[in-house]
C-alpha cells in the first residue's frame, strides 16, 4: 500500500505535487493556513516557462486547461528610461514559450483538479517535531496534532518544516519592492496605460525601477523596487497609504508623470515587500520521511523562475514516489539529488539578474541582456 502524503502549503507547488500523486492513486492531504481558497489575493501575473513549469502542467495532465487561462499579448516586454522613452519594444511573438497566466487562475485550476477533500483549510501549522521512523507530529495552533507517514514541506518561504532539515534561514537581499494596482486603466489611466502597452513594462535608472504588468481587463499591477537597507522600509508607516504612497513617490522625482502615476494614482494601498534569499547553496543531509519543494526548499530573489520551480518540483517529487512506492527513501534521495542541483544553478542565475535590473548602467544593462549584446560602459 503506497504510503499516504502530507503536505504543508497549498501554494502552486504543494498542489502540483498532490495532482501528480492524486493521478497515481497515491493518498494525499494538504494542510493550508488560509481559512480558503479565496481568503485572499493570489497575485499577479506569472509566465510559465516551456522547460520547468510547463513540463510540471503535462506531468499533472493539466496542459490542456492552462492554455485557456493564457493572458494573450502578455509576453510583450518594454524598457523605458525615466523619462518615459521606449528604449526596447518585443511584442509577443505568439510562440508561447513564457505565456502569462493570473497566478489565482493556475491555482485555481489545480485546486479544482484535486478532489475536494484534499485540502483542510484553516490549518495552520504551529510546530513539527520528529516522532522517529520516519514520522512527525504536527501541531497546529488550536492545539490539535497530526501524525505523519511522509511530510512535504511546501510552505515557502518561513517553512515550518524547513528546520527538520536544515539551519538556514532566509537573508534579506538589500532590495524591496512595493506593490500598488490601477483599474480600468484604458479609460482612467490612459497615459499610464500607453507607456505599460500590452505586456510587461520595466522603467529604470541606476538603484531604482518601476514595473507594470497589464493584466485581464485593464487591470495595471505595479511594483516598485529600490535598492534599500532594511530601515528604509522600517521607518515608513505603511499603514498610512497617503503618507506611505508619498514617500515611495519622492524616490522618483523627476520622472516621467505617466511612470509616477502608476504609484501616485495607486487604486490600492501600497503593500511593502522586502527581498529575502537562502544561500544559492542550500542542501540538507537525507533526514527520512520529510523533504522539501519551492521556496521552502530554495527561496531565491525574483527572477521568474519562482513558481515554474516549484511546480516542476512538485511533479518531479511526485513522479519519483509514484516510481518507488515500496522504497520512500530512495525516491527522496533521487529528488533530492536532482533539486539541489537545479536549485543551485537557478539560485546564482538569481543572483546575478535582480542586481542587473538597478546597476549603474540601468536600464542599458536589461536591454543589453535581452538583446544578447555584450555589456558596456556608459
Amino acid at each position: 500500500m503506497a504510503t499516504p502524503v502530507t503536505i504543508i502549503g497549498a501554494g502552486l507547488g504543494g498542489l502540483t505535487l498532490a495532482r501528480v500523486l492524486h493521478i497515481h492513486e497515491i493518498p494525499v492531504t494538504i494542510y493550508e493556513a488560509e481559512a480558503s481558497p479565496t481568503a485572499r489575493a493570489q497575485g499577479g501575473m506569472l509566465d510559465i516557462h516551456d522547460h520547468n513549469g510547463q513540463l510540471a502542467l503535462k506531468d499533472a495532465g493539466l496542459f490542456d486547461q492552462f492554455l485557456g487561462l493564457i493572458h494573450e499579448g502578455g509576453e510583450a516586454i518594454r524598457v523605458l528610461d525615466m523619462h518615459g522613452t521606449v528604449l526596447f519594444d518585443r511584442p509577443d511573438d505568439g510562440t508561447g514559450g513564457r505565456p502569462e497566466v493570473l497566478r489565482g487562475r493556475l491555482r485555481q485550476m489545480l485546486l479544482d483538479s484535486l478532489p475536494t477533500d484534499t485540502v483542510a483549510w484553516g490549518r495552520k501549522v504551529a510546530a513539527v517535531g520528529s516522532l522517529g521512523d520516519g514520522r512527525h507530529e504536527l501541531t497546529f495552533v488550536d492545539g490539535s496534532t497530526r501524525t505523519t507517514g511522509l511530510l512535504v514541506g511546501a510552505d515557502g518561504a518561513w517553512s515550518r518544516v524547513r528546520p527538520l532539515l536544515s539551519g538556514a534561514e532566509p537573508e534579506y537581499f538589500d532590495t524591496v519592492f512595493i506593490e500598488t494596482y490601477l483599474f480600468d486603466s484604458d479609460e482612467r489611466h490612459p497615459a499610464s496605460a500607453k507607456a505599460v502597452g500590452a505586456g510587461s513594462m520595466f522603467a529604470l535608472a541606476p538603484g531604482k525601477e518601476i514595473v507594470a504588468h497589464r493584466e485581464p481587463g485593464g487591470v495595471l499591477h505595479t511594483y516598485v523596487q529600490l535598492n534599500k537597507p532594511r530601515e528604509w522600509g522600517d521607518g515608513i508607516d505603511f499603514s498610512d497609504p497617503g503618507t506611505a504612497t508619498a514617500r515611495v513617490a519622492e524616490e522618483f522625482d523627476c520622472w516621467a508623470p505617466e511612470l509616477t502615476a502608476l504609484i501616485t494614482d495607486g487604486e490600492t494601498a501600497p503593500v511593502l515587500r522586502t527581498i529575502h534569499a537562502l544561500p544559492s547553496d542550500h542542501r540538507w543531509d537525507r533526514v527520512p520521511g520529510v523533504t522539501l519543494l519551492g521556496d521552502a526548499a530554495h527561496l531565491t530573489a525574483p527572477s521568474g523562475e519562482g513558481a515554474n520551480l516549484a511546480m516542476f518540483d512538485g511533479a518531479e517529487l511526485g513522479k519519483a514516489i509514484a516510481a518507488r512506492p515500496d522504497d520512500i527513501e530512495a525516491a527522496l534521495t533521487e529528488y533530492e539529488d536532482a533539486l539541489f542541483s537545479r536549485s543551485a544553478e537557478a539560485a546564482a542565475d538569481a543572483a546575478q539578474l535582480l542586481p542587473l535590473y538597478l546597476d549603474s548602467n540601468a536600464p542599458h544593462s536589461l536591454i543589453d541582456m535581452f538583446t544578447g549584446a555584450e555589456p558596456v560602459e556608459r
